[in-house]
This record gives structure tokens, C-alpha cells and sequence, in this order.
């Protein structure tokens, strides 16, 4: 799901950035400001999907160690 929100962002980006070129040339500075900010949403979504990546990757390894944590005291008894 987070590689989605990566990709989306990605794409954001480049759109953005070509609309903020084009606004610039042309000398159409709502363009260009509607440019800067789809670069910046297409920035946030990346930022977004990276940490959910990083969520999943925390929230198993807290699985991991609880699992573990109940292993050992199952060991004991």
C-alpha cells in the first residue's frame, strides 16, 4: 500500500514541477504557484507512504518481541 503512496507521490511531483516550469515560461504565475504546491502535496504523499512502511516495520518487531517475551516465560514454567 505504501509503494502506492510512493508512486502517486512520485508522479505528483514530476506534474507539478513540469506545471511550475510551464507557469514560469510562460509567465503564468498561478501556474506556477498551483506547480510548487502539487510538488509539495506529491513531497507529503511520499513522506506518508514511507512511514507506514516504517509503522509495519515497527509494529513487527514489537510482535516479534512480545512473542518472544512469551515464549521465555513459557520456558520457565
Amino acid at each position: 500500500m505504501s509503494l502506492e503512496d510512493q508512486a502517486k507521490g512520485a508522479m505528483d511531483q514530476a506534474t507539478g514541477k513540469a506545471k511550475e516550469l510551464g507557469g514560469q515560461v510562460t509567465g503564468d504565475k498561478q501556474m506556477e504557484a498551483e506547480g510548487k504546491a502539487e510538488g509539495l502535496m506529491g513531497k507529503a504523499k511520499q513522506m506518508f507512504g514511507d512511514a507506514k512502511d516504517k509503522t509495519v516495520e515497527v509494529s513487527g518487531d514489537l510482535a516479534d518481541k512480545a512473542s518472544d517475551a512469551v515464549d521465555d516465560i513459557k520456558e520457565k514454567f
